[in-house]
């Protein structure tokens, strides 16, 4: 860091007094930005993006190591292989949490060995649910290879499956998020929207056996419930309805907004789903419905169906 400031300024003094005055404006704009918030005394250092893609990555290696572990790894080598790995991204997660929970502090310098003790939880709850993730994952990998007649083996789904990479990292972003990490946790759910195009908040509670078939565009809200064995189909949105505000107009948080999918249930592509309105068990939400109330279980809704229902009560389209 010392070399790399060093050829900043020299970069400076070569480049002259113009790029000079904007790092001298850049600078005045973050200190005013920076005293506009809440926290004196001094600044606690940021979790670091890099260093949570190095834990996410060591974990998927660890949980699949066949897949993701080094080449060439046999299975002697495996548990070798995964208790260093797991070793490694438990040490960077417990730094990385520290590091959040010192952000979240009202004073930077105070509290310290709490937020270190709370750290060390963290990162112990964290591993002691990793082998329940495992098993979460392993029934997700099943519900893609026997829900696509192209997924030609469970191999290629791991590998391949955009729905799996994202749910590999929910499941890890979920946790987080229970043990106290939100933010660790939204940096997960992050990346794996980067990779896949799928946007899972880290809140969202999802029931076993879960397959998203190609994936891009979905969306999935933190309050939303998700049952077991259910499908959805890219660009479908668990949403919410409207924001609630208080008093002085500032929005509401930290309430039910999302929807409740049951169990068994089947949205195709293209579905908008808003609010906290319950799927009952078994339906089936056919492709671009827009759908703001709920349904009972074993229900079949179409855009058709929805037609129909709005001429019938005399509202029209």
């Amino acid at each position: 860091m010392t070399t790399l400031v060093k050829q900043s300024d020299d970069v400076i003094a070569a480049r002259g007094s113009d790029l000079g005055h904007i790092v001298a404006d850049l600078n005045g704009q973050r200190a005013a930005s920076e005293h506009s918030g809440r926290r004196y005394g001094p600044r606690p250092l940021l979790p670091s993006r890099e260093a949570v893609i190095g834990i996410i990555d060591g974990l998927v290696a660890a949980l699949f190591p066949r897949h993701f572990g080094p080449p060439g790894l046999t299975d002697e080598g495996a548990d070798g292989f995964v208790g260093y790995a797991v070793d490694a991204a438990l040490q960077s997660l417990e730094e990385q949490a520290r590091r959040e929970l010192q952000l979240e502090s009202e004073e930077a310098d105070k509290g310290a060995a709490d937020q270190a003790q709370r750290a060390s939880e963290i990162r112990n709850g964290f591993a002691a649910a990793l082998p329940k993730v495992r098993t979460l994952l392993e029934s997700d990998i099943r519900a893609a290879f026997e829900g696509d007649p192209a997924a030609k083996s469970l191999d290629e789904v791991v590998f391949c499956y955009p729905g799996v990479t994202a749910i590999i990292r929910h499941r890890v972003a979920h946790e987080l998020y229970l043990l106290g990490a939100p933010l660790l946790a939204r940096i997960v759910s992050e990346i794996a929207h980067s990779e896949t195009g799928i946007d899972i908040h880290p809140g969202a509670e999802i029931g076993e056996s879960f397959f998203i078939d190609h994936g891009t565009g979905v969306v999935i809200g933190e309050t939303s419930i998700i049952g077991r064995h259910v499908r959805l189909y890219q660009a479908v949105t668990l949403g919410a309805k409207r924001f609630e505000v208080d008093e002085h107009g500032a929005l509401i948080k930290n309430y039910a907004r999302h929807p409740i999918v049951e169990d068994d249930v089947v949205i195709y592509a293209g579905a908008t789903i808003l609010g906290r309105i319950t799927i009952g068990r078994g339906s089936a939400i056919g492709g671009n419905v827009w759908l703001t109330q709920s349904v009972p279980p074993g229900s079949n809704i179409t855009q058709a169906k929805l037609r129909s229902e709005a001429f019938d009560e005399g509202g029209g389209i």
